[in-house]
């Protein structure tokens, strides 16, 4: 099929684009484990990964390497199919594919026959060049949420976007790419859930709807394979289950990376450093990170420090890690040319740096000035790259931040024929930041030997929650960036990545004291609770707010501390399913029509239990829906009946807050950071309700790999109103408890004291 363009006599000259539907199907045959269709513009692929996960690669040039950045899992070895005259269909017992012959479509089913989704009928997979889009049926009040790190609305239907990683300084509540992609999203009609994930390193494209008439919705990219996974199960915690399933799942995070993290770019000297962490302790604001950003470095020489500024790392770090802190420093992929620098030397000697097709190597400017951008795609440079964090493990460093890795460079348009090996920038851009974080934690993985590093991203690909966390960028101080900023991080979590946060306070601009206080509140039901700042803007540790702020910013601080066990436990149940700790009230209540409206897309549960309503800073007061069942304003203990919305106060003293009656959270004493043991108290604060519930709780070390080897403290936790008891399972795990004593502290219960015993590893039964 053809298309043309013909401009008028005086300016003769027409454009033609030729575009090609994926044809009609002449061949099926069976490999090993998957299924070959072939038509004459095409070949398809068909695997079946799980009862509930289907994989279909459309391509013109299949490359039997077939490589994933993302995908960790393999095929089931055994796939069945049903063929007639018109029709092949593969059924898993809970997903069927019908593949229609001619055209050539694929459309999944549940195992009753109701159709979850498939191509649109007119035009399925089409090429226009090299590039590939996929056209697919959109129902009748249709509803898409995920894809990672995107602005706008919870519900993306009505909108397009782009995947491309970019370098997005001062972007703003609709811009569109940003610095991370996630083609996976979760669509949702009739009742019924899929997933959907395009594995795919081009610049991708997905539009729900925006400029079809909301008839069909398509995705595609500028290259590659039509290559997706389909995911049919049931409810959206468990499609994330399958897709962190497939794509990874995270590592237990050192717990003192869930404390307080105070960073800035810049911390100019040690002594600047230091004094900050003593003000940190005189004030008694719990604290446990300090970063340093580029200016610690020797003229922006990654893996180097500056001699006048920082001329002693480790006695620097070892002062800090006396008073409780551990030291985060930042590392960029642009190294500096410069000979005599190690890092140069030995990457140039090595051939380990992108070059145009004539074999020159790139040069681009970054902070150091003229750079080269190691190949990261390269085992063998992400093993250097991995080795060459000795100069910051030797002295202490325990966490690694990485940024400018989209990559960035000055001007944001490395050209298109860049190679980093054998791809070329356009296949593999997308991937760059991960295969960047996987060398840093693969690397100081090894250096630290046993203790568990903290790596930190700006740009992602699918499957980065395997070796970082991820922040949301150079974000802005205002009220639009903080509520802004709920929403990014909640769709982080529907696409599997559980440790995110954004800069408390706002990257850049300066916040009025009433926005820091309530961004700082926010931060507390934040995965990763950092506040940083760009250079030249008003200083933002705690004790920079006045005398009052300063006491309702470090209550809120204190509050997260308290926190811990039931923070660290949610967790270790993201380690296990995928789950986020941040979770859009979509993921729970995906079929609820209120969660998506403009003034409640906002709301999140923290964990299990927690539900989190973000305000404005400029105002006291605002509606929030409360989800079916029964609920506790977790200052006051006030019930409130749900399924409705109210009206809740909203003073800087007090974030909206709401606990679930039934709900256990494990909490403890103030301390000052996660090396202090505090008082050896566990309190289990439950709230009352009618339904019988439980609660994982799991400690560890919280530094080293042990768990892995059964050095780690679980136990189930059940209410049961019916019996008025509630019970400690037995634990399982030879790790010792931090605690001795065990503390019930009872909410909505009428004239219960609380309780104190000790805590025992056999089952424990407390009457109430």
């Amino acid at each position: 099929m053809c298309c043309f363009l013909q401009t008028n006599a005086s300016k003769a000259c027409s454009f033609i684009m030729q575009v090609e539907l994926s044809g009609n199907t002449q061949h099926i045959s069976q490999k090993e484990n998957h299924i070959i269709l072939k038509t004459p513009q095409a070949e398809a692929r068909v695997w079946v990964y799980s009862p509930t996960i289907i994989r279909v690669n459309i391509s013109k040039h299949f490359n039997t390497t077939d490589h994933s950045f993302a995908v960790i899992q393999s095929p089931e070895g055994n796939l069945r199919y049903d063929e007639s005259a018109d029709e092949l269909s593969i059924y898993t017992g809970e997903l069927e594919l019908r593949i229609t012959k001619a055209p050539l479509r694929f459309n999944f089913y549940t195992p009753d026959g109701i159709l979850l989704s498939g191509d649109d009928e007119r035009f399925g997979t089409v090429w226009q060049g090299e590039s590939v889009t996929n056209y697919r049926r959109m129902f009748k009040g249709e509803r898409f949420i995920g894809l990672g790190e995107k602005t706008g609305n919870l519900d993306r239907r009505g909108s397009s976007y782009i995947n491309w990683n970019t370098d997005a300084v001062d972007y703003h509540a609709k811009s569109d790419p940003l610095y991370k992609t996630f083609p996976f999203f979760v669509g949702l009609h009739s009742g019924l859930t899929y997933g959907f994930f395009l594995d795919n390193t081009h610049r991708s494209y997905f539009d729900f709807g925006a400029s079809t008439d909301h008839s069909m919705y398509w995705l595609g990219a500028d290259g590659g394979d039509m290559n997706y996974y389909f995911f049919g199960a049931q409810g959206v915690a468990e499609i994330i289950k399958d897709y962190t399933w497939l794509t990874g799942r995270m590592e237990m995070p050192p717990l003192w990376s869930l404390g307080y993290q105070q960073c800035r770019w810049s911390y100019m000297s040690a002594g600047e450093l230091l004094d900050i962490a003593r003000n940190f302790r005189k004030c008694n604001i719990p604290a446990d990170v300090l970063y340093c950003d580029i200016d610690y470095m020797d003229g922006y020489k990654i893996f180097t420090w500056d001699k006048k500024t920082f001329p002693d790392p480790k006695g620097l770090i070892d002062e800090l890690k006396a008073m409780g802190f551990r030291l985060v420093t930042i590392v960029d992929p642009g190294i500096k040319i410069e000979e005599g620098y190690k890092q140069y030397d030995e990457g140039v000697a090595n051939d380990y740096f992108a070059t145009y097709p004539n074999g020159e190597k790139y040069i681009g400017e970054v902070w150091p000035g003229r750079c080269h951008f190691p190949n990261f795609y390269d085992a063998k440079v992400r093993d250097w790259w991995g080795k060459s964090f000795s100069a910051l493990t030797e002295p202490g460093v325990a966490g690694f931040w990485n940024d400018m890795n989209e990559p960035a460079a000055w001007g944001q348009n490395i050209p298109n024929m860049v190679k980093f090996g054998e791809h070329y920038m356009p296949e593999v851009r997308n991937a760059y930041g991960m295969q960047m974080s996987r060398g840093t934690y693969k690397g100081t993985k090894h250096l630290l030997q046993g203790q568990r590093p903290f790596v930190l991203t700006r740009a992602a690909y699918a499957g980065i929650q395997r070796y970082s966390a991820v922040w949301t960028g150079d974000n802005t101080a205002n009220d639009a960036h903080m509520l802004l900023g709920c929403r990014l991080v909640n769709s982080l979590g529907i696409t599997g990545v559980a440790f995110t946060g954004v800069d408390i306070g706002g990257f850049s601009g300066n916040p009025t004291p009433e926005l820091m206080v309530r961004w700082n509140s926010l931060g507390v039901y934040t995965p990763m609770f950092r506040n940083h700042a760009m250079i030249d803007t008003a200083m933002r540790e705690p004790w920079r707010w006045g005398k009052q702020n300063e006491k309702i910013i470090k209550k809120d601080i204190e509050q997260r501390y308290k926190l811990l066990p039931y923070i660290y436990s949610s967790f270790y149940q993201s380690h296990q399913t995928g789950l986020p700790i941040n979770r859009t009230l979509a993921i729970q209540y995906p079929f609820d029509e209120i969660v998506y409206e403009h003034i409640y897309q906002n709301q999140f549960m923290f964990g299990d239990n927690i539900l989190v309503a973000p305000v404005a800073s400029t105002e006291r007061a605002i509606k929030v829906y409360m989800p079916p069942g029964e609920w506790y304003r977790l200052s006051t203990d006030k019930k409130i009946n749900g399924g409705k919305e109210v009206k809740a106060e909203a003073l800087l003293t007090d974030l909206p807050v709401f606990v679930k009656a039934g709900a256990i959270i494990p909490m403890q004493s103030v301390v000052q950071n996660t090396n202090e043991t505090g008082d050896g108290v566990l309190q289990l604060h439950i709230w009352n309700g009618k339904q019988a519930t439980s609660f994982t709780y799991y400690e560890d070390d919280g530094v080293s790999y042990d768990y892995e080897q059964g050095s780690y403290y679980k136990r189930e936790i059940s209410f049961d109103p019916r019996k008025k008891q509630v019970v400690l399972s037995v634990v399982e795990g030879r790790f010792e408890s931090r605690f001795s004593k065990v503390r019930f502290v009872w909410h909505g219960f009428e004239k219960m004291k609380d309780k104190v015993v000790e805590l025992l590893r056999d089952e424990m039964v407390i009457a109430f």
